[in-house]
Parts: C-alpha cells; sequence; structure tokens
C-alpha cells in the first residue's frame, strides 16, 4: 500500500475539484483559460487539505523510529516482541511501532509541496490577477486583451514589487542577518502566510457560528419561508434592475449595429458584439439591418476603444440577466417547497402533497423508495430532529475549535482539545484514528472558511453563484481567495496539533509540509507574536456573528438584510409573499391548462385537438397577459371592477408610479420590458453581503 494511498487521493480530489467547477462554472460558453486557471487552484488547494493528514501519520512513524534509535531498540524486531512475553514493559511499548498502511516513502512528499505549494502561489499572486483582466477585457484580439490585462495590473504587480524592495532592504541591512536565498524564500512565504491569516481568522470567526446555526434554522420552516420571502422580494428587485440595464445596453449596440454598416472595417467587432447578445435581439437587430447600404465617410463613427468599452457592458448585463433570471426560479421552487411542507405538517393523511405534482422528478426511486409516505416522515418530522442535532454537533465541534485556537501555545500542560486527541492516538500508535481525527479536523475548519468564500457577495463583481452562474471574475478571484487561504490554514491545524515547532517549540520530527515553510523563527516576532495571539481574536469576530453585529450595521447603512425584528424586513418579507403568490398562480393556470388538453386528448383523440389546443393557447395567453399587467401596472381602465380592487391591495406593498403607465405601455410595445422598472427601491441595497 505504500504510495497506494497518495495516488487514489490524488485521483479523488481531481474528480470533487471538477465536479464543484462544473456546479458553478459553465463547460460550454466560458474561455477555457478560465476554466482551467480555476480548476487548478481549486484543485491544487484541495490537495493540501487531503494529503496532509497522510503526511502526519508518516511523520509520526518517523518521529518513532527516531525513539527507537534514541533508545537502542532495533525496529527490525517490532514482529518478533509483539508477542512475547519475555520483553519488558518498557521495550515492549518502544517496539509496538509499526509502519502505516498508507506510509509514504522518504522523499516524495518535500517534492509534492513543493510543486503544489510554489504552483498554487504562482496563481494567486501572478497569473490569475492577470487572467481575471484578460477574461474581464471587451477587447476583440488577444493582443488587446493581454493589453488591457497588463495595464490594469500595472498597479497591482507594482505594489508587490515595492513592498519586496522593502523587505529586501531591510533584511540586507540587518546586522544579524545575511542574505542567502533560503532566508528570502522564508520571509516571502512568512509574508504571504501572513496575510492569508489575517484573512483566515476573518471568514473562520463568522463560519463557526454560522454554519451551525444554518442548520439550526433550517430546522424551522417557518422561519425559512419567511427568509425565502425576503429574498424573493430582493431577488425580484435586483432581476428588474438586471433586465433594465440588459434593454439600456441593446439599445445602445442596435444604434451602433445601424451606424456601422457591413462595408465598414469596425464591422467585425460589431458582428463579435452581436454573438454575445441574446437570440432574440440578435434577429430583432438582423430585421432591421440593410446590408446593402454604403457607410459615409463624413458620418462619426464610435471608435474602437468605445465598442471595447460597449462590448465588456453586454458581457457583464447578458450574464447578470441569465444569472439574476435562474436564481428566480430556483427561489420559486424553493418557496413552493416551502409552502407544500407549511401544509403538510397540519395534514392528518401523512401523505405528502405538492402543489405542482406534475413538476416532480418521477423515477424508480421516487416510485418506489421516496414514495409520499416517506416524504412526509422526512420533511415533516424527520429532517428537523436530524438538523437540530447536527446543529449541536456542529457547535460542539466550533467550541472545541475557539477553546483550541487559544491555548494551542500551550505545550504544558496541553490544552488544545485536538493535540490531547493525537498524542493519545500517537501513544498507541492508532494511526487509522489519527487520520480520521485529522481529516474530519482539518475537514470542518475548511468547510467553515470555504462555505463562507462561497457565501460572501460584493456588490456584483464577487458572487459565486451555483447552477452555472457564476462569472469568469469570480470563478478566478475565489482561486486566488483559496491559494492564500489553505497554507495557513493547514499550518494553524499543524499548530492545534501541536506539530509545528515554530509555535510548540518542541524538538520534534517536522511534517514535510512545514519543511518547505522553512523556520518561521527567521521573523521570530511573526512566529512568536502574531501567529500565536492574532488567533485569539477569533473570539471576538464569534460574539460579533452571533449577535449579527455585521448584519445590523449593514441595516444601518442601508443594505437591506433579513432580520426578524425590523420594520423594513417585515415590509419585504410581505412584498415577497405576494409576488410568490402571483407566481404561483401563473404556474397554476399553466398546469390547469395542461390538465384540460391532457383530458381532452384522452376524450376525442388526436383529431379534435389541434384546433381545441390552439384555442385554449391563446386563451392562456391572453390571461397571462393580463395577469403580467396587473403585476406591472397599479391602475387600468379596461379591468373589471372586482380584479381593479385585488389589484390595487396586490400592489399596496410595492412603489409603483401610475402617471408613466402610458410611458412604460410604450415601451413595451416598441419591444421594451417594462419589468425593468417594476420597483423603485435601489437595486444597490440588495447587492452587497447577502448572506454574510
Amino acid at each position: 500500500m505504500s504510495g497506494a494511498a497518495l495516488g487514489l487521493e490524488i485521483v479523488v480530489v481531481f474528480f470533487l475539484a471538477l465536479f464543484l467547477l462544473h456546479r458553478y462554472g459553465d463547460f460550454g460558453k466560458q474561455q477555457r483559460m478560465v476554466l482551467f486557471g480555476t480548476l487548478l487552484a481549486w484543485y491544487l488547494c484541495f490537495l493540501i487539505v487531503f494529503i496532509l493528514p497522510l503526511d502526519v501519520t508518516t511523520t509520526i512513524y518517523k518521529q518513532c523510529k527516531m525513539d527507537h534509535e534514541a533508545h537502542g531498540v532495533d525496529p527490525a524486531l517490532v514482529n518478533q516482541t509483539a508477542g512475547n512475553t519475555s520483553v519488558t514493559p518498557t521495550q515492549s511499548v518502544r517496539a509496538a511501532c509499526y509502519k502505516p498502511w498508507s506510509y509514504i516513502p522518504n522523499g516524495i512528499m518535500p517534492v509534492f509541496w513543493r510543486v503544489v505549494y510554489w504552483t498554487s502561489q504562482c496563481l494567486t499572486w501572478l497569473l490569475l490577477p492577470f487572467m481575471q483582466s484578460y477574461a474581464r477585457s471587451g477587447g476583440f484580439s488577444i493582443g488587446g486583451k493581454m493589453k488591457t490585462a497588463l495595464i490594469e495590473n500595472a498597479i497591482y504587480y507594482g505594489t508587490y514589487l515595492l513592498i519586496f524592495g522593502s523587505l529586501l532592504i531591510y533584511v540586507a541591512v540587518h546586522p544579524e542577518w545575511r542574505l542567502s536565498w533560503y532566508e528570502l524564500q522564508t520571509i516571502g512565504i512568512t509574508a504571504a502566510n501572513t496575510w492569508g491569516l489575517f484573512l483566515l481568522v476573518l471568514l473562520l470567526g463568522y463560519g463557526l457560528v454560522e454554519i451551525p446555526r444554518s442548520y439550526w434554522e433550517g430546522s424551522r420552516h417557518g422561519h425559512l419561508l419567511l427568509k425565502t420571502y425576503f429574498k424573493a422580494s430582493k431577488l425580484m428587485t435586483e432581476k428588474a434592475d438586471a433586465e433594465e440595464n440588459l434593454e439600456d445596453v441593446m439599445e445602445e449596440v442596435r444604434k451602433v449595429s445601424e451606424a456601422i454598416k457591413y462595408n465598414h472595417p469596425l464591422r467585425t467587432c460589431i458582428d463579435t458584439i452581436l454573438r454575445k447578445c441574446p437570440l432574440d435581439y440578435q434577429e430583432k437587430m438582423g430585421r432591421n439591418m440593410d446590408d446593402y447600404e454604403d457607410f459615409d465617410d463624413k458620418q462619426t463613427f464610435p471608435s474602437e476603444k468605445s465598442l471595447v468599452k460597449l462590448h465588456k457592458q453586454v458581457i457583464y448585463a447578458v450574464q447578470r440577466h441569465n444569472r439574476t433570471r435562474v436564481q428566480w426560479q430556483i427561489l420559486l421552487q424553493q418557496a413552493f417547497h416551502l409552502e407544500d411542507v407549511a401544509k403538510n405538517e397540519t395534514g392528518s393523511t401523512h401523505q405528502f402533497v405538492h402543489s405542482f405534482p406534475h413538476s416532480q422528478p418521477a423515477g424508480w426511486f421516487c416510485r418506489y423508495v421516496y414514495t409520499p409516505t416517506v416524504e412526509w416522515y422526512w420533511e415533516c418530522l424527520l429532517k428537523r430532529c436530524f438538523y437540530r442535532l447536527l446543529a449541536v454537533v456542529l457547535s460542539l465541534f466550533s467550541v472545541a475549535v475557539v477553546w483550541s485556537e487559544c491555548t494551542f501555545f500551550s505545550t504544558k500542560p496541553v490544552l488544545s482539545l485536538f493535540a490531547v486527541f493525537i498524542q493519545l492516538a500517537e501513544r498507541d500508535y492508532n494511526y487509522v484514528y489519527i487520520q480520521v481525527a485529522c481529516f474530519i479536523t482539518i475537514f470542518f475548519l475548511c468547510t467553515c472558511v470555504y462555505s463562507t468564500v462561497f457565501r460572501i457577495r460584493v456588490f456584483n463583481y464577487y458572487y459565486l453563484a451555483s447552477h452555472h452562474q457564476t462569472d469568469a471574475y469570480s470563478l478566478q478571484f475565489s482561486g486566488m481567495l483559496f491559494c492564500r487561504l489553505t497554507p495557513p490554514l493547514c499550518l494553524n491545524f499543524l499548530g492545534l496539533i501541536h506539530m509545528d515547532a515554530a509555535i510548540s517549540h518542541q524538538q520534534k520530527e517536522q511534517t514535510a509540509y512545514t519543511s518547505i515553510m522553512g523556520s518561521m523563527r527567521v521573523l521570530s516576532f511573526v512566529a512568536n507574536g502574531f501567529y500565536i495571539y492574532y488567533p485569539m481574536l477569533i473570539v471576538l469576530l464569534c460574539i460579533a456573528t452571533y449577535f449579527s453585529l455585521g448584519t445590523r450595521c449593514l441595516n444601518l447603512l442601508g443594505f437591506q438584510q433579513f432580520m426578524g425584528d425590523c420594520e423594513m424586513t417585515s415590509d419585504l418579507m410581505e412584498e415577497g409573499k405576494e409576488l410568490i403568490r402571483r407566481e404561483k398562480r401563473k404556474r397554476q393556470r399553466t398546469e390547469d391548462g395542461e390538465n384540460r388538453r391532457r383530458d381532452w386528448k384522452q376524450r376525442y383523440g388526436n383529431q379534435r385537438e389541434e384546433p381545441m389546443a390552439r384555442s385554449r393557447a391563446v386563451h392562456d395567453a391572453k390571461e397571462s397577459d393580463a395577469s403580467d399587467r396587473q403585476v406591472k401596472y397599479s391602475r387600468s381602465s379596461r379591468l373589471p371592477e372586482r380584479d381593479r380592487v385585488e389589484l390595487l391591495q396586490d400592489a399596496e406593498p410595492l412603489d409603483f408610479n401610475a402617471d408613466s403607465l402610458s410611458e412604460e405601455a410604450a415601451d413595451s410595445e416598441s419591444g421594451r420590458h417594462a419589468g425593468g422598472r417594476y420597483l423603485s427601491m435601489s437595486s444597490s441595497r440588495s447587492r452587497i453581503f447577502d448572506d454574510v
């Protein structure tokens, strides 16, 4: 089994990174360079997390051999002395060392860690920032995109050179330090890990509290439903703003496309922009284009620089519009499901009934295993208990992490709980337990940190959205964060279990991972000061997260966050509830029409299906148009009195302008979506830290 565990984990981790990239990225539309860079960054970081427990057990085995050699016991006599009762207890304990099943031969791990670490650092500090600007650039050629990327990153790289030059001068003039390659390498690693540790404590302090609390709140279906209503109101605002922004950008594209004719030198740039537009807009612009009309030399045309800017705006507007549209459909499914759970909890049949049964998956699993009875017991009873039990377990784990972060520097006595568990297993050389304990601990730490990275949102510049809706900039920025956070996270974990000599100050065998980091004692004020005392701030961050101080501050600044005791939150929940109710009525009408057509087909066959289906489709289209007008406008002279009263009641939580009815109707007839002006609330208030 020597080296087999390493090879197996390398393969498994690759498919894990590929699965996550497929969930958040889009293999069919995004650039191969973006996908490859993000996959490589995620893959290398996940490798460090999964393979570090193997390095720990291999190091413990090496320490065991060193102890045997120091006490004069031959490790080759391990199997002979294991069953010999004449051996003294001290000798039997010393001779109880055996090679772990996942032992990695000497010389492999140092080379492996060097390749993984330095590749990830080159990605996060050099390549990924350049690739971000390249992917986001609106240039029409490779050279133009590279030029834009170099200009945008000139300040970025210049800052690095300035900091590195300052450190170089400081080391050169220091009387006690010699300017060697090893010390320069150690200083660079220390600087990168210090910056990563600063971010690590912030994200870890949030995740240690928020992850257990999210599972506890997940057991409260009523709370989840209210939060879903709140999200629906904010998402509709963003969706309407995205539609309006797309309309404005498409209008600019239409004007430029009509101005630049087929034989103009910049026409190829226009064709490139048009290919990025949605298909319906491409067809609409193509019908209005006269390919045989020459351009006038005296006419003023947009410059190539303005077309590059327009190209960038088109990419951003289309991606944002598609993302909000997909997220709206997903949020509707979640809201419908939570409403179904609330209804079924009060039912006495113990059979889970869906509002839209035809939209549910109908496979053999749902037919024979996950039956309506099983679904009712899971959704209404067992899921709540399971989530609460999981929240309690995770809370205990979080308390253990906070305690260990504040006491891991104490070696006599050993106060870190994780160090106590590992040392107890090390006495008996229980390698399986050591690997499982190390993996669970580091996996929990990574989950707290990485989940915060996936959930955090800064306006629309950084936002990881599932279902293939993440843009290239956010994907690569997440790769940069992972590469900066993972090395200090692993060093912090080794400090928690007292296997980092720079912190524990013990003369023990070092892991291969810490060997490539160099001796942090070169910068004693970092090793003995910042690395020990800064993680204690995690207590303050956990307290602030528990009392939702960040959410309250954002609310005071005008960025609406979900809070049950806020008047604005209540208004948005009522608004979202009304939006979900309207969408549910619209979908119910569509499903009723499908049921009627299905019944007609069963009664009369296919002979009279076509004319009736056509008439029913026209009738449903009229009903849908009427419903859309009810959503968009607050008054209409053609509606019946009862519908008018209901309409005014529905529109009460929203802010409308009745005087702009004629203008919006004219825009709708000319092809513009009036939904872009659905709400008057500023959408910028809903695009920062939605979850954090």
